[in-house]
């Protein structure tokens, strides 16, 4: 929606704009060269005073980007977009097969991909949909690895490879970029609630702009370091209240969000005594119900529409993890997809 502020500017506009070139008109129709330099003039005076309450560029060309033709798969996709969301996880697993005989596969039933329009997208469509547009992604190693993942989309094969190392750097910041599409990517090492709320109650607040898909998740450190699902909950909270404080300087909608979930823990696979004893299921279960309580998830009337990382961990089995916390890229693969998807349907519901 335009603010109020931009429909007075452009009111306005209207007025300095198209009386004095009425006028204009009137009395210099003999002299059309006076006239169209007082047009030029009145223009670009109408162009500076307006330019404060529109968005910047960068925000139009994302606007433009968000576009479901491209690669929607179902000219019924727009009409379903509302009841498919809560489908986006319906993905089933099954071995890849090959000359390997190892690793996993995922899909959307072909009767789901129909219905609703999904689909995993190609380099250029992922480029596409993506085209002007700042992502930044924000916790622990789980977020590290989809954005791996997103590299591995965006860029060739040569460029995501000779990208992981630096990506992988313990406990630091990354950037990448796709020059040809203007697209950013940022990860934030955050591995605790507290290192996403200074982002969003600061670091964000002082930015020119806001992220336009913002991914955050936490609760392993925690987990680990805290074991303590209330305060957990509570350190949530206020994630949550920042989140929704956050608001761009510029007349833009609020940055897509998304909450990456936990996933599931084996906990005989884990690699430290202090893990083995700290992240079981028990405490796993106490922490996802908080993700669940706290207000968090869209569902509930918050601002992040949940990545479920648990469900599609459990679906590719203990076979996709060799650490039973970390898994294979095939994972985070379709984390990625079901977030790509979900920024169409979200974008057609903008529109």
């Amino acid at each position: 929606m335009v603010s109020a502020a931009a429909q007075a500017g452009v009111v306005a506009a209207c007025v300095v704009l198209f009386v004095p070139m009425g006028l204009a008109g009137w009395h210099l129709s003999r002299n059309k060269v006076l006239f169209f330099s007082g047009a030029l003039f009145v223009s670009l005076a109408v162009g500076v005073h307006l330019s404060p309450y529109l968005p910047s560029l960068p925000h139009l060309l994302l606007a433009a980007s968000f576009h479901p033709h491209p690669i929607s798969s179902s000219s019924s996709s727009s009409a379903a977009s509302s009841s498919c969301v809560p489908l986006l996880h319906r993905v089933s697993w099954a071995d890849a097969g090959g000359e390997s005989g190892v690793g996993r596969a995922w899909a959307w039933p072909p009767s789901l991909a129909s219905t609703c329009g999904l689909a995993r997208l190609s380099r250029d469509d992922a480029s596409l949909l993506l085209n002007g547009s700042w992502v930044m992604v924000a916790g622990d190693s789980q977020a590290r690895l989809l954005v791996l993942a997103l590299l591995r989309l965006l860029l060739d094969p040569a460029a995501a490879a000779a990208a992981e190392p630096e990506l992988f750097r313990r406990h630091s910041d990354y950037r990448a970029t796709v020059p040809a599409r203007g697209i950013s990517v940022d990860f934030v090492w955050a591995p605790f609630e507290s290192n996403l709320t200074r982002l969003l109650h600061e670091d964000l607040r002082l930015a020119p702009r806001t992220p336009d898909v913002l991914v955050l998740g936490s609760g392993l450190w925690h987990m680990l370091h805290v074991t303590d699902a209330a305060r957990y909950g509570d350190a949530l909270a206020s994630v949550v209240d920042a989140a929704k404080s956050l608001r761009s300087p510029l007349p833009v909608p609020p940055p897509h969000m998304f909450w990456l979930g936990l996933p599931l823990l084996v906990n005989h696979m884990l690699n430290t005594d202090a893990k083995k004893v700290h992240m079981n299921d028990t405490m796993l279960q106490a922490y996802d119900l908080e993700v669940e309580q706290r207000g968090l998830l869209q569902r509930d009337g918050g601002p992040f529409l949940l990545l479920d990382v648990g469900k599609l961990s459990r679906g590719c089995g203990q076979q996709c993890t060799a650490d039973g916390m970390h898994y294979d890229g095939d994972v985070y693969d379709a984390v990625l997809h079901i977030m790509l998807n979900a920024l169409v349907i979200e974008s057609q519901q903008r529109i």
